[in-house]
């Protein structure tokens, strides 16, 4: 498949013209999005504001009521349903409020599961769940299940496991909002840093605005319609 951008300017992501309704009501009007490599990008708005709606149809787990969607330069619109689970499989990583660990497997046997489906050797995948999950914090916590850990360690393993196959675009979707505010901003550090660190482009969706702001760039939902916003315009 090839992914080269034809229009030039490094989106990994792009959304075209991208519109969502449920019959006469309207979540999204048609929209134009860019993410580009290694960008770090706030969708911000209240609960019921359309956020996940928008995560889910740029993640091709939902599908657009008009517009199109571009994964490295590819329109996914005309894809069959392997061809699209396949790119989400290879370039998409999901965060979301839970942290939706399987409760009979290890913190590093949750982040492997993911490269063994890929079919990666155990060796290599548990290597790479160590380095993760060292990276976030978790170094002492690898054999550890999921009942074992806190809330905030919970979904830093989520966070790991969203990484594991290397994707070039991290979609997560409040992925502090369940948590304590003293732990949502470990955690949410947590997720910029390694983020940042291994080069990915991200989309996170929250309602705080606090955390937005840590961020290159801010959109917003209003009106039905993405903005881009600039960090003032939080305080208006």
């Amino acid at each position: 498949m090839n992914e080269a951008s034809s229009r030039g300017d490094g989106a990994v992501l792009r959304l075209q013209g991208v519109g969502r309704r449920y019959g006469e009501l309207v979540i999204l009007r048609p929209s134009d999005f860019a993410l580009k490599r290694g960008e770090t990008v706030a969708l911000l708005g209240p609960s019921g504001s359309g956020k996940s709606s928008l995560l889910h149809i740029a993640g091709l787990l939902e599908t657009p009521s008009e517009g199109e969607v571009y994964i490295g330069g590819v329109a996914t619109s005309k894809l069959d349903d392997a061809r699209k689970t396949r790119l989400r499989r290879d370039y998409l990583g999901f965060v979301y409020q839970f942290h939706h660990l399987l409760p009979e497997f290890s913190a590093l046997g949750n982040v492997s599961l993911p490269q063994l489906i890929r079919g990666a050797g155990k060796t290599r995948a548990e290597a790479e769940a160590s380095r993760l999950l060292g990276a976030l914090g978790l170094a002492e916590r690898v054999n550890h299940q999921p009942g074992q850990l806190s809330g905030g360690e919970q979904q830093r393993t989520a966070i790991a496991r969203a990484l594991a196959n290397h994707p070039r675009v991290l979609l997560a979707d409040e992925p502090t909002g369940n948590l304590d505010p003293k732990t949502s901003d470990k955690v949410f550090e947590a997720l910029i840093e390694i983020v940042r660190a291994e080069g990915l482009a991200a989309l996170i969706a929250t309602h705080d605005s606090r955390l937005a702001r840590k961020l290159d760039r801010i959109i917003v939902i209003r009106d039905q319609a993405l903005v881009e916003v600039g960090v003032d315009a939080l305080d208006a």
